[in-house]
């Protein structure tokens, strides 16, 4: 195919004026194609829109809510008549106060930048703790999160912060360091929910965990030696508590045992003694009815206890001069 070279200047302008004109026509026809097309884009890219499993989509028109919509496909209406915000309302999110995760895993890895400015705390004794504690919450209701909260992560955290400061100044240092762990925890995550309807915020708060409660770092040694003492202050106690456990129980028991032989004692002596009367009323009786029979019989009683328990006997004569033992009878009975 030749290639024709004009003549003349004016036959070369000829030429590429129509080649232009040409050209300008048919842009001309292809314009509206090109327009209906890139309308036809943005109508497909403006209308549907996809939400995924853990999350859902809030639609407003005009700025207005006016649906929910769930995972999966979905279409509104184009030309930003209706835009969408997507909330992740079934992800757990967690906050960090007093430390950072660098990496989780096996070997977790923390930020070595200090947080005290969130982390020093007074106590109802006026006195300073570095408390570190987590914040696990999800989203129960999107549209108020959206609506209601503006920064929903940094209200999470100034709440609690706030939260933590009042619970940890209305205890003692000790309280918050050893007994009082479980119910501050408790505390704080019922306060922080409150704040959180209070402003309708959509959020729920699934767990608040202390970390760390620990005195500063400046005072951390003298600390321990207060810890010591009083530790040892505690097993002096209980040793005083387990000997009084062992002795005081012991002399109870003996002074029972005291007052019982005593009352067996006395009881013992009443009814000898009452025995006693018994019988010698008896006697007396029977000695008024035979006065000769009864002073024989209690002679020979008395002689039948006696003269047993005698070493040598002897008999005496009136008018005797000697002292004759009678018969050797004590030796017989050996």
């Amino acid at each position: 195919m030749g290639f024709n070279i004009p003549d003349t200047p004016e036959e070369l302008f000829r030429q590429g004026s129509q080649k232009f004109n040409n050209m300008h026509n048919d842009m001309n026809k292809k314009i509206p194609i090109i327009m209906v097309v890139m309308i036809a884009l943005f109508f497909v890219a403006t209308s549907f829109y996809s939400v995924e499993q853990d999350e859902v989509g809030v639609i407003r028109r005009f700025g207005k809510y006016n649906r929910t919509a769930q995972p999966g496909l979905n279409w509104k209406l184009p030309f930003n008549i209706e835009k969408l915000d997507k909330v992740k309302d079934k992800r757990v999110f967690k906050e960090e106060f007093g430390f950072r995760t660098m990496e989780a895993g096996i070997n977790t890895k923390y930020s070595k930048k200090s947080f005290d400015e969130e982390s020093l705390m007074l106590t109802g004794d006026l006195n300073v703790l570095d408390v570190s504690w987590i914040v696990q919450f999800t989203i129960k209701d999107p549209v108020a999160l959206l609506f209601n909260v503006r920064g929903p992560l940094e209200t999470v955290r100034d709440l609690s912060e706030s939260v933590m400061r009042q619970v940890i100044g209305d205890h003692s240092v000790s309280e918050a360091l050893t007994t009082m762990k479980n119910e501050i925890n408790l505390e704080v995550q019922q306060k922080l929910q409150a704040a959180l309807d209070l402003y309708g915020s959509g959020i729920h708060v699934n767990k608040l965990e202390l970390q760390e409660v620990l005195p500063p770092k400046v005072v951390t040694a003298s600390f321990n030696e207060v810890n010591e003492a009083e530790q040892e202050r505690e097993k002096v106690i209980n040793q005083s508590w387990e000997a009084y456990n062992k002795v005081i129980p012991q002399a109870k028991g003996q002074a029972e045992k005291t007052i019982r032989e005593a009352e067996g004692y006395a009881l013992e002596r009443v009814k000898k003694a009452q025995g006693d009367a018994v019988k010698f009323l008896e006697i007396w009786n029977a000695y008024k009815n035979a006065k000769d029979v009864t002073r024989k019989r209690m002679y020979l009683e008395a002689m039948e206890e006696v003269l047993p328990k005698a070493g040598e006997i002897y008999i005496f004569e009136p008018g005797a001069s000697n002292v004759l033992p009678l018969l050797k009878l004590n030796k017989g009975a050996e």
